[in-house]
């Protein structure tokens, strides 16, 4: 499935997500002091829905953010969906300190690292057994990353094209392009693995039909051939449900898999960050990051980061590995 073309009327100047991704594994340490100043206050938030107090919390956001750029550096990682991934490696910090878990040392290797994030996925949440065998979720996964990018903002988060702008790297004209194409690419992927999932002969026959009876673009005949197998088909309607109501099947299912049940109160109050003049100026002054003392665990903080981190957060960090 390819992207959507975008008129390069409808780019903007200030550098999007998967521009500073690429400038960090270039080597540009700026670029990610720019991404944490986009992020850190949403990756705080939900930080905070996992422990007990602030200072863990920033504990939680500086281990994370520490977790990503070694990702990156590495080259691996997103490559445009940078806030969801940063939100499921918050979820899995804040997890281990929710637990009592003495962290004596980060995971190096950044294949290992991702290969364990995705083998807990299913385990994590109970709540979310099954998680890959769903339509929704398979669909979800087979999106370029970019509309999945921005099916995240829309209809997860509810931001607004003119929120989503600096962070794609478009105008909002060309968010609501985009969101518009991914919305109906994900609409495809549901018929298709569904599709792939099916046996039965009634439910491969009406399923090219379900996109236009959501739609209502159906002939009244077809109509009524429809109408005949939703009522004893459940898995049909359920697909049709979520062709009618994308957000339903982003909220209910990939919104828990990246928050955490903990997190979904959290939605539609996360912070954004917008367009960034000068790239986090400064942002790499500090040197090459320390490790300091609190709480019984590590605490990173990631290379050129620390000068960012919001000043309204108590801070418990030994000042003479921050100087």
């Amino acid at each position: 499935m390819t992207d959507l073309y975008i008129d390069s009327d409808d780019q903007l100047p200030s550098p999007s997500d998967a521009e500073l991704i690429l400038e960090v594994r270039g080597g540009d340490l700026d670029a990610f002091g720019a991404l944490y100043e986009r992020h850190a206050s949403a990756a705080r938030r939900l930080a905070q829905s996992y422990v007990r107090n602030a200072a863990d919390a920033e504990d939680v956001v500086s281990d994370a953010f520490a977790r990503v750029l070694r990702l990156l550096q590495a080259g691996q990682g997103p490559d445009q969906m940078f806030r969801a991934y940063l939100f499921t490696v918050v979820r899995h910090a804040a997890a281990e300190v929710a637990k009592g878990r003495r962290r004596t040392q980060l995971v190096d290797d950044p294949e290992t690292f991702e290969s364990a994030l995705v083998a807990e996925v299913s385990a994590q949440d109970p709540a979310l057994a099954g998680f890959e065998r769903s339509v929704v979720a398979r669909a979800y996964r087979s999106l370029p990353e970019r509309w999945q990018a921005v099916l995240w903002y829309t209809e997860v988060e509810g931001c607004t094209p003119a929120q989503i702008a600096p962070i794609l790297g478009l105008t909002p004209n060309g968010v609501a392009a985009l969101a518009y194409r991914a919305r109906e690419g994900l609409r495809v992927g549901y018929l298709q693995q569904h599709l792939s999932g099916v046996s039965a002969d009634g439910c491969r026959g009406v399923n090219s039909l379900l996109g236009g009876y959501v739609r209502g673009s159906l002939a009244a005949r077809e109509v009524a051939r429809v109408d005949d197998h939703l009522r004893t088909c459940g898995g049909c309607r359920t697909l049709v449900l979520e062709l009618g109501d994308v957000a339903h099947g982003m909220r209910g299912i990939i919104a828990p898999l990246v928050l955490g049940v903990a997190g979904l109160s959290l939605l539609g109050a996360l912070p954004l960050g917008g367009a960034i003049a000068g790239v986090a100026a400064g942002a790499g002054a500090a040197g090459a990051g320390a490790a300091g003392r609190g709480h019984g665990h590590l605490h990173i903080i990631p290379v050129g980061i620390h000068n960012s981190i919001d000043p309204a957060v108590p801070r418990h960090d030994d000042p003479h590995l921050l100087g």
